[in-house]
């Protein structure tokens, strides 16, 4: 995994502000400078899955509190436990630690190799791919979360779709991948007739 921040973080005048999105349990931590190359996220749900992430590791150590961990572009989603303190008596001190962390020049990945080889799409998988990434992707990342393609039954017509930061465990994202994922696709791709989240 390349680490996409060494080249593009500045080395000073890093500034942080918090932006609030629909799921009252994150929030979105929007940095000066670009953490990821443009169409690149990481979700990370748990400790577990933070190995590969110096930063992500660190956060899940430091805050108890935390529940989830996403990044993309230009911000980072944090997702707390529903059952903790209030955001707005947290938010100075993980501010405080991002910041201090960038400043440092931390690494945010260690360096693994990945490979991903995708099989070759169909014309319908390549529509809604299409549809995700123009119509639905842009309005998703606002709310600090993202939109992954899964997969797509041809035979049923079901499209599975990844919900990952600020819309993982959101109490309107059912709501919204219904009534406006779901349509839009419908209208947009004829073969689709139901659209699913995977592994929420």
């Amino acid at each position: 995994m390349e680490n996409s921040t060494t080249s593009g973080r500045p080395k000073q005048n890093i500034t942080i502000y918090t932006e609030a999105n629909p799921n009252p349990n994150s929030m979105k931590f929007m940095l000066s400078f670009m953490l990821l190359k443009g169409g690149e996220s990481y979700d990370f749900p748990s400790v577990k899955e933070a190995e590969v992430s110096p930063l992500a590791k660190e956060i899940f150590e430091k805050f108890d509190i935390v529940d989830r961990i996403f990044y993309m572009s230009n911000f980072i989603t944090i997702t707390k436990k529903d059952d903790t303190i209030a955001w707005m008596e947290v938010i100075p001190q993980f501010k405080e630690f991002l910041l201090e962390y960038f400043e440092a020049e931390k690494p945010i990945f260690e360096d693994v190799d990945e490979t991903i080889i995708e099989a070759a799409d169909s014309e319908a998988i390549k529509k809604i791919k299409g549809v995700l990434d123009e119509y639905i992707k842009p309005a998703v990342e606002m709310d600090g979360g993202a939109i992954k393609f899964h997969s797509f039954d041809e035979e049923s017509g079901v499209v599975k779709v990844l919900l990952q930061g600020a819309c993982s465990g959101c109490p309107s994202s059912t709501f919204t991948l219904k009534m406006s994922i779901e349509n839009l696709l419908k209208r947009m791709v004829p073969q689709v007739t139901e659209v699913v989240a995977e592994g929420v």
